[in-house]
């Protein structure tokens, strides 16, 4: 395995290259650089990561992920680091919400956006042992922890965090922490939700969502991202081809085809754009 980084990351990776500096590479600020020679060291038989944050790690070296990573299937696994509005004070060049849908609608590259520390730890195996190109979208880190220990991580799968009735809403990422907090609002109004986080966007677990579809009436998505093409769009996908009788409403929530055109830290971000979890929660009583 090698790790290539463009030029940021030191406080996070410096344990990394202290061990194993023969697997390191620092290629400069130069993300599609970086992405050309991670595909020529896949080629030529290594697993190779590369690190950069937010959209410099992906939508910036685009072309070199579409034509030098996937179209090969070569080893070449791209982690983004920031996912949504993590670095909202820097500005909209440094919002990464639309990532997910254009990695997603990459031929044979899997996408995996994990929900805490321990996803986050099990994804970063499974798509270390994952054939092909991979891309994986990490929030900022300390991010609040849902899972004492997970013994079946699989890709493709999703997992159940809570049992409800009527609802499910369904997440991916670090804004699951926004969720939880909205089910606890959300007791006061009589509504119990189920809770599922999918760290999986690319393969999507078609089964939990037909099953969820027969057995709850509405499901709500929620994502740090904008609301088209993204992980919303891969349920609506799903969900669309079920038939009508056995089909749940959904209602998504995101990034409402925007760009944010104001700075502030990724907490009120969530608020001003209806993903908190009083906006969560007020979206859901509405709906009722």
């Amino acid at each position: 395995m090698h790790l290539l980084t463009g030029d940021l990351g030191f406080g996070v990776l410096k344990p990394y290259w202290e061990q194993l500096p023969a697997q390191f590479t620092n290629v400069g600020i130069a993300e599609q650089n970086m992405t050309g020679i991670a595909a020529g060291m896949a080629l030529s038989g290594k697993v190779v990561f590369t690190y950069s944050i937010g959209n410099f790690s992906t939508l910036r070296c685009l072309e070199q992920i579409r034509n030098d990573c996937a179209y090969h299937d070569a080893d070449v696994k791209i982690v983004c680091v920031g996912g949504g509005f993590v670095y909202g004070a820097l500005g909209m060049s440094h919002h990464a919400t639309e990532d997910l849908a254009i990695m997603r609608a990459l031929p044979s590259v899997t996408v995996l956006a994990p929900a805490d520390l321990m996803e986050a730890e099990a994804a970063t195996w499974a798509m270390y042992k994952q054939p092909g190109t991979c891309y994986l979208r990490l929030g900022r880190g300390g991010e609040r922890r849902i899972h004492d220990k997970l013994t079946d991580f699989r890709i493709g799968k999703a997992i159940k965090i809570k049992e409800g009735k009527s609802v499910a809403i369904f997440s991916t990422g670090a804004i699951v922490d926004e969720v939880l907090e909205s089910v606890t609002l959300l007791k006061d109004k009589n509504i119990d939700p189920a809770v599922f986080t999918f760290p999986t966007v690319k393969p999507i677990d078609e089964d939990m969502i037909r099953n969820c579809s027969k057995e709850y009436e509405r499901i709500v998505t929620v994502e740090e991202h904008n609301i088209i093409g993204g992980f919303g769009s891969a349920i609506s996908e799903v969900l669309a081809e079920i038939p009508t009788c056995e089909k749940a409403i959904q209602i998504r929530i995101g990034l409402n085809d925007t760009y944010s055109c104001i700075v502030g830290s990724q907490k009120y971000l969530r608020n001003e754009y209806g993903m908190s979890a009083a906006r969560i929660a007020t979206r859901i009583v509405d709906c009722y």
